[in-house]
């Protein structure tokens, strides 16, 4: 990934929430398993009672908001982006926490920390978007303590296919829809191989869901979330006719996810 995508990540797609936010309504909204995401990734740590745990691209913070009642007392957390204005975003959604979390600006390619200073480094959906994965896993390894755990989670290629299918049928075009320059550089299909040179133990977990739409304003919201939003922008009045019409005709979009999470050890 080249630094021009680099700083559109920076100060375009992530400078604030909003295209986030838009892209996890219609998550929230059309899932069809309601344990949801942010319980399923929490279920799969395994950490000690008294640990210190690193978020590399902590988003909103919606995995802790989620959690609350779950953390234990003697975590220790460090919330961090490479976006300023998502950690001031995070820092000000968990203002009112009943516990006390870190916040800090930082790229997962150049950690600012000690050596095995953590217990823990969770890093989801967001490797994709790394120019060096090597360096970042690198820094991980350095900064996890002996036997430290490396949580991260990712899509498959196939992860929401069919939207991308709605988009490209109204253009015309198998090249319509980009996605938020996401690549397909780190995915569950090719994940654990990147990850076997640096890590121990790579386990491959699975999240079961799909999605069945039945509003055409979040599936809209949603695709000019990305840096598709330019073209659409022109045509968006008539791209939510045409998804309102798909919706009457079928009562549903129905949208396949593929997500899961690598678990990895030091």
């Amino acid at each position: 990934m080249n630094s021009k995508m680099q700083d559109y990540l920076r100060n375009d797609q992530y400078k604030t929430a909003a295209n986030l936010s838009a892209r996890m309504d219609i998550h929230i909204l059309f899932s069809h398993n309601k344990h949801g995401w942010f319980p399923w990734v929490f279920d799969q740590y395994d950490l000690p009672p008294e640990a210190r745990i690193i978020e590399m691209a902590c988003g909103r913070g919606d995995l802790w908001r989620a959690n609350m009642r779950r953390i234990p007392a003697g975590w220790k957390i460090t919330l961090t982006d490479f976006s300023e204005g998502m950690v001031t975003e995070t820092k000000s959604r968990l203002a009112d926490a009943p516990r006390p979390f870190e916040f800090k600006q930082v790229d997962i390619q150049s950690i600012p920390f000690e050596d095995e200073q953590f217990d823990a480094v969770i890093a989801n959906h967001m490797l994709y978007h790394v120019p060096d994965k090597s360096k970042a896993f690198r820094e991980v390894l350095r900064v996890l303590k002996p036997n430290g755990k490396f949580y991260t989670t990712t899509v498959g290629e196939n992860h929401m296919l069919e939207l991308a299918q709605l988009v490209n049928r109204f253009y015309g075009s198998e090249q319509a829809y980009d996605f938020n320059g996401r690549s397909l550089d780190f995915i569950l299909e090719n994940g654990a191989a990147q990850l076997e040179p640096f890590f121990k133990d790579v386990q491959l977990r699975h999240y079961e869901d799909s999605l069945d739409v039945t509003q055409a304003d979040p599936l809209v919201n949603y695709v000019l979330s990305g840096r598709s939003r330019e073209k659409l922008k022109e045509r968006e009045e008539e791209f939510r006719a045409f998804v309102t019409k798909e919706i009457e005709a079928y009562g549903a979009i129905h949208i396949s996810k593929d997500s899961g999470m690598f678990i990895a050890r030091k």
